[in-house]
């Protein structure tokens, strides 16, 4: 269900890609010019981007590079190389609140006016990237992660993944 701050949140980030094409979270300026969307990943941050749960895989027009927390086989997956490779062992979604309502509009863009790419929130851009939100050692310092939370580990330098029951690690 969408509320007024959803909205307007969705509204800010498309009024402020459009002017900038760079988006901070949590902080007031970008760090860097090669940065699309970037997170406020202050000493001690224990905060993840959590990937949408789908019951699943999406169909449609995929293209590569797009995540999701497939609550079927309870798994994290990317598409990579026009296939779905898992990036997780079989966790566990009892904590996943899937969303049933009917889907409006094309989801949220930044970095591009449009896109073919059909996701909620699409980053499009041929020099920036995005930087992940950095945690320290998130399997002691994330104390209830959600199912489908990524992170990057700057304890052990690798990427960071909760499947719902454990956290994978990839370098």
């Amino acid at each position: 269900m969408y509320t007024i701050k959803n909205i307007s949140i969705a509204v800010a980030l498309v009024i402020f890609n459009s002017l900038f094409a760079q988006v901070a979270i949590e902080k007031d300026v970008v760090e860097g010019s090669s940065t699309v969307l970037d997170f406020n990943n202050v000493s001690g941050n224990t905060k993840g981007l959590i990937l949408p749960a789908t019951s699943g895989l999406p169909t449609g027009s995929l293209v590569n590079g797009t995540f999701v927390f497939d609550v079927t086989d309870n798994k994290v997956k990317v598409y990579e190389n026009d296939t779905w490779k898992s990036l997780s062992d079989a966790g566990n979604s009892s904590a996943v609140v899937v969303n049933n309502s009917a889907e409006t509009g094309q989801g949220v863009i930044i970095g591009a006016a449009s896109t073919t790419a059909d996701g909620v929130l699409v980053l499009e851009s041929p020099d920036k990237a995005m930087v992940l939100p950095k945690v320290a050692t998130p399997h002691i310092n994330v104390k209830n992660p959600y199912p489908g939370m990524m992170c990057y580990d700057t304890t052990s330098k690798t990427l960071a993944i909760f499947d719902g029951s454990v956290w994978n690690y990839w370098k």
